[in-house]
């Protein structure tokens, strides 16, 4: 039996790392679910999400050499999702992580089907939200702002497939209570 990769997509400050740890807290324990943890090239802070922090040089040399299932570039960032999460799906776990919209199709033509959960929220939200986490300029979270606006997933498709959309501009616990329900739902297990 082959596992589902479930991509979490939405713009920086949607709150994908959020509901991905709500998750992780309710279904990590009972061996159906993953959440690897991404390698990206920014330190690790402790306030945010918990990655693995690489170089630029060593982001380049792993990718290059294939230890990335999925790797992209945003924000002057380089992104990597271990190569081991081939084994987890192969092995019949579901894999939740959070990706770039920009790689979607890559994983399918990788991956097969995949399931997307889009996470919304509306800008006044997002732009709150990126203010108060402090990391980038304004100049830069008007550019983070755009760049949501000119991916957004329009309807409940893309490119004929279903899109779940998760509403995260209330309490995170909520947002969390539904993305559970319909991982469940999707993927199975308890």
């Amino acid at each position: 039996m082959s596992g589902i990769l479930v991509l979490v997509v939405g713009p920086s400050g949607a709150g994908k790392d959020t509901l991905i740890h709500g998750a992780q807290l309710h279904l990590g324990g009972n061996g159906a679910f993953v959440f690897p943890r991404r390698e990206i090239t920014r330190p690790a802070d402790g306030r945010h999400e918990r990655h693995v922090p690489v170089s630029e040089a060593a982001f380049e040399a792993r990718a290059a050499n294939g230890a990335y299932a999925l790797s992209w570039r945003a924000h002057g960032l380089g992104y990597g999702v271990p190569r081991a999460i081939e084994t987890d799906l192969t092995a019949g776990c579901h894999v939740v992580v959070n990706v770039s919209r920009g790689v979607i199709d890559e994983a399918r033509a990788r991956f097969g089907e995949v399931a997307i959960f889009r996470v919304s929220v509306p800008e006044p939200v997002l732009r709150q939200r990126l203010l108060s986490r402090g990391r980038e300029a304004v100049p830069d979270i008007e550019a983070r702002i755009q760049r949501a606006a000119a991916y957004e997933l329009n309807g409940h498709a893309l490119n004929g497939h279903e899109v779940t959309t998760i509403l995260n501009d209330g309490p995170p616990e909520r947002a969390i209570e539904v993305f559970v329900d319909r991982l469940r739902a999707i993927c199975g297990g308890d």
